[in-house]
């Protein structure tokens, strides 16, 4: 049996394998690609593409695929074989350097948004090397870039990129007026905390609304949900801690550096968190732990959810990006040191992103906007819809002394003293740990909670990037004209200060007279749900910024506001339709069958004795006839808002309708549906419960 160490990146074509297998030559022009963005000539990519067939057949491959995320969510992949014909009637082992930096899959099935024409089918993947290729099952999987055949960005990969680049071009510049020449990138690193659910297989099959949607339509609340509090950081019960157990040894053989598992808050929910890789590594990573997650879950009879909210009364599923920027010198530019006021580099680099989320909060809210997560966020688990930061007392209050341009006075470390002479003693950190906050400083980085379980980290880390590096851009531009730098420098952080400090906020984020005061007097956005924050995407300030740095062209940000809304409006429609076919062919069957029998019991009563009494019978049928016509009539009217709201041509005006009209029915029919759960018998119920669904594995 192999160790951890032996085993950790055994499927992945990383350094270790290239160092071994290419010649110094090409090794060394390999990682200058890598490394600092140099063309690849096509005699490198050719050794590669050998070296790389003959490990993966040597591993057991038999093909390979351009490996690559569309703008469906998910991954995508198309197999070819390695085999060609050999003259003798056998085969050989193919792989050339042309298939490994180029494949042309079939683009007219992948959302668009307008970018080309339906018949338009030809699109290109093209390898990311800095990604390791690796493999899953039998074949070899290549990290690649998607675009079309106008060269617009058909996938999240490409953008995440250019966002990547924009911030070491512009957190470069800065750094040179620090007098950093050693310096040759910036990168921004991502370790993205993953929350998801398990339940039993056999009871997510008998459940439409699971099958179709990834999430519960009906469902009233169990006895017991999580109000002991007992499940978070409780102790893992077997079959789930047999489930981790697998799930780390397959997401360890992939080069992915599962640290952290533990229970979560709600029942049968649970959290795997890893160690930081490079944003765009990171990315890949959390795309394939999602893929990993499920495909174990189902070899131990399980099911893993990843839907923001698939239960309604208890916590959902957030996936907190905890994101930082360090340079190739290994030096944290979010790190404060022992005197942050001291440190003008750390502040610089601090109120670059204080600038950036308040002015493109917007963007940010865009980035995690699903129909899944509105169910999240503002509701009492997750950060509210309004933006803010969390940046601690002692950071507060040197910015306080900035604006004010007086001394900060360093307070001492605060030692915690725990009441134990055998217990350890240890400093308090200088910041607390905010739960509530959408975008809290917590040492040395910035956590984004709002993100939602299911969702692609690159979308945010594409605009927090892109927003950063526009900020440290207009930074250089100011300090690189300036006379005296420190002075300039010194007005650029109290100007920012003053300028911004409405996004600071270290209380209570999930308080209503916080939201109040955010917006009606601070005057921060507040963009509840998707169709509320959609149409900024194409707002003057936010097209302006984003094609100026290069991460988008206008065309990809019309075609991803259509996307996306498109996206939205299909979920809820799907959910709508399941909705309606659950409660026509299962909830109404059982409640009028139940109804049935609780007549025909009281009547028997009844005939046997007029004067017994029947109060049970009587009363409860008679409630359960009155639901069953209810929940009829709200099936009826649910039918028709989603009639209307699909007969709507223009992709806004019917996300809409969706939100205002078709989610409203829903909502009316579910609670009629809930409340004739709790009365009907559970032998009639013709679905699991959330008792069983929430408490059914061991």
């Amino acid at each position: 049996m192999s160790t951890v160490s032996e085993s950790f990146g055994s499927m992945v074509f990383d350094d270790r394998v290239m160092r071994a297998a290419l010649s110094k030559e090409v090794y060394d022009s390999l990682r200058k690609t890598i490394d600092e963005g140099a063309e690849l000539n096509i005699g490198v990519a050719n050794a590669v593409a050998e070296a790389m067939r003959d490990w993966a057949v040597a591993k057991g491959a038999t093909h390979f695929t351009h490996w690559f995320q569309p703008l469906t969510g998910i991954t995508a992949e198309k197999h070819d074989s390695f085999i060609s014909p050999a003259p003798d009637g056998g085969v050989i082992m193919e792989f050339s350097g042309k298939e490994l930096i180029k494949g042309e899959p079939d683009a007219s099935s992948f959302p668009s948004g307008g970018l080309r024409a339906t018949f338009e089918a030809r699109g290109y993947t093209a390898w990311d090397p800095t990604s390791y290729a690796f493999i899953k099952g039998k074949t070899l999987c290549i990290p690649t870039a998607f675009c079309s055949y106008g060269g617009h960005a058909l996938d999240k990969k490409t953008p995440l990129l250019r966002s990547m680049d924009a911030l070491n071009r512009a957190a470069l510049r800065v750094l040179r007026l620090f007098g950093n020449a050693d310096v040759k990138r910036v990168t921004t690193s991502v370790g993205p905390e993953q929350e998801y659910f398990l339940v039993d297989r056999k009871m997510y099959e008998a459940r439409r609304d699971l099958r179709f949607t990834g999430r519960t339509l009906f469902g009233a609340k169990p006895p017991k949900g999580q109000e002991m509090d007992d499940h978070y950081f409780g102790v893992i019960k077997p079959r789930v801690a047999a489930y981790m157990e697998e799930l780390n040894e397959e997401l360890w053989k992939l080069g992915i550096l599962a640290k952290t598992e533990h229970n979560e808050v709600a029942p049968a929910q649970h959290e795997l968190a890893p160690i930081y890789r490079t944003t765009n590594v990171a990315t890949d990573h959390n795309q394939l732990t999602m893929e990993i997650m499920q495909k174990v879950a189902a070899k131990h009879g399980l099911v893993c959810l990843l839907h923001e909210k698939p239960f309604a009364g208890v916590n959902g599923s957030g996936k907190h990006n905890n994101w930082s920027i360090a340079t190739d010198t290994g030096v944290n530019l979010l790190s404060p040191g022992e005197t942050p006021y001291e440190n003008a580099q750390f502040l610089t680099f601090l109120c670059a992103v204080i600038e950036a989320v308040d002015e493109y909060a917007d963007l940010l809210r865009i980035s995690v906007a699903t129909a899944g997560n509105d169910h999240r966020l503002g509701a009492n688990e997750a950060p509210p819809a309004v933006v803010s930061i969390f940046l601690g007392d002692e950071l507060t209050a040197v910015l306080d002394a900035i604006e004010a341009d007086k001394p900060y006075s360093a307070a001492e470390k605060t030692v915690m003293k725990l009441g134990s002479d055998v217990l350890p003693k240890f400093n308090r950190d200088n910041t607390d740990r905010n739960r509530t906050s959408p975008f809290a400083f917590t040492g040395n980085k910035f956590e984004f909670r709002m993100l939602g379980s299911s969702n692609s980290i690159a979308c945010a880390n594409i605009m927090l990037n892109a927003a950063v590096a526009s900020v440290l851009g207009k930074y250089a531009d100011r300090l690189e004209g300036a006379d005296d730098f420190e002075s300039a420098l010194h007005d650029l952080i109290r100007g920012t200060v003053r300028d911004h400090r409405r996004v600071i906020f270290n209380g209570n984020g999930y308080d209503e007279k916080w939201i109040k005061e955010a917006t009606e007097v601070r005057g921060l956005p507040n963009y509840r749900t998707t169709p509320d924050c959609f149409p900024e995407l194409l707002s003057e300030k936010n097209v302006s910024m984003l094609t100026g740095e290069g991460v988008f062209t206008v065309e990809e940000l019309r075609s991803r506001y259509e996307i996306m809304l498109e996206n939205y409006c299909k979920t809820v429609l799907i959910e709508a339709n399941t909705m309606i076919d659950m409660a026509r062919h299962e909830i109404l069957p059982a409640t009028e069958k139940y109804a049935s029998v609780l007549a025909a019991n009281l009547a028997l009563k009844k005939s046997v004795s007029p004067a017994l009494s029947c109060g049970y019978e009587e009363k409860t049928a008679a409630a359960l006839s009155a639901l069953t016509d209810g929940i009829a009539e709200r099936v009826d009217e649910l039918e028709t808002a989603e009639a209307k709201a699909r007969e709507i041509s223009e992709i806004g005006p019917q996300s809409f309708a969706i939100r205002d009209e078709v989610i409203g029915k829903m909502t009316a029919l579910r609670s009629l549906c809930d409340e004739a759960e709790v009365i009907t018998a559970s032998e009639y119920w013709p679905f699991p419960t959330y008792g069983d669904l929430l408490f059914g594995v061991n």
